[in-house]
C-alpha cells in the first residue's frame, strides 16, 4: 500500500494502534509521557490540532508545516522514541505499534470539523466514561482555555465561537466504527457516517 505523502500546509489525520492490538499505553504516565515527547518530536514541523490517547490507540489532527521528509522523520522520531522507552519499562521487545502510521490527508473544512468532534469524543464512543468532557487525554480541554494560538483561533473559526464549539461536541456519534478496527459495543446506527467521515473500507 503506497502511502500517502505529508504536504506543508495540509491537515491530516494521524492514527495507529498497538501491534495485534495490543496496549500501547498502561497507564497515565505513559499518556502524559507521549505527549512529552509530541512537543519535543513533533514542534516546528506539525501544528497538533487535535489528539486523543486511547489504551491500545491514538488519533492526531494535524497540520504539517514542514517539508515532507522533516516531518515524515519527526513522526518516526516520536514513535520510535516512545517503543523504546514503553519496551525497556515494560521489559518487552519487539514492534509496539503495526507497521506504518495511518495518514489521511483533509480535504475540506467540514471533514475537518467532523473530525475533530470524533476525535474529541473517541473515549466516550468506546464506553470508557460516560461523558467525554470526563477524559483528560483528548485537547478538547484545551479548547476551552484562554490561549491564543493561531491554529486553535482558526479552528475555533470554522466553528464560529466557543459556544458553537461545545454545542457541535453535543452531537450523537454513537454507532461509528473505530478506526482501530473494534466496533462500539453500543454501535447499533448505520457505520456509513463514520466511513463517509473518515475514508475507510468495509475490510479496514
Amino acid at each position: 500500500m503506497k502511502l500517502e505523502i505529508l504536504e506543508k500546509n495540509h491537515y491530516y489525520h494521524i492514527f495507529n494502534r498497538g501491534i495485534n492490538s495490543d496496549i500501547i499505553f498502561q497507564d497515565d504516565d505513559n499518556m502524559f509521557y507521549f505527549l512529552k515527547l509530541i512537543k519535543k518530536y513533533l514542534n516546528n514541523n506539525v501544528d497538533i490540532i487535535a489528539y486523543c490517547l486511547m489504551n491500545n490507540h491514538f488519533h492526531l489532527v494535524v497540520k504539517i508545516i514542514s517539508e515532507e521528509s522533516l516531518a515524515t522523520q519527526s513522526f518516526s522520531n516520536l514513535f520510535n522514541a516512545y517503543a523504546k522507552a514503553y519496551n525497556k519499562q515494560q521489559n518487552r521487545t519487539g514492534s509496539l505499534f503495526e507497521k506504518h502510521f495511518k495518514r489521511k490527508k483533509i480535504q475540506d473544512e467540514n471533514y475537518l470539523k467532523n473530525l475533530i468532534i470524533y476525535v474529541h469524543k473517541n473515549p466516550e464512543n468506546h464506553g470508557l466514561v460516560e461523558s467525554f468532557e470526563d477524559y483528560k487525554f483528548t485537547s478538547f480541554h484545551s479548547y476551552l482555555e484562554n490561549t491564543s494560538a493561531k491554529e486553535k483561533e482558526y479552528i475555533l473559526g470554522l466553528f464560529e465561537d466557543i459556544d458553537n464549539f461545545k454545542y457541535a461536541h453535543k452531537e450523537d456519534l454513537q454507532g461509528f466504527k473505530n478506526l482501530a478496527g473494534l466496533e462500539n459495543s453500543n454501535a447499533s446506527l448505520n457505520l456509513q457516517n463514520l466511513k463517509d467521515l473518515v475514508g475507510l473500507k468495509d475490510n479496514q
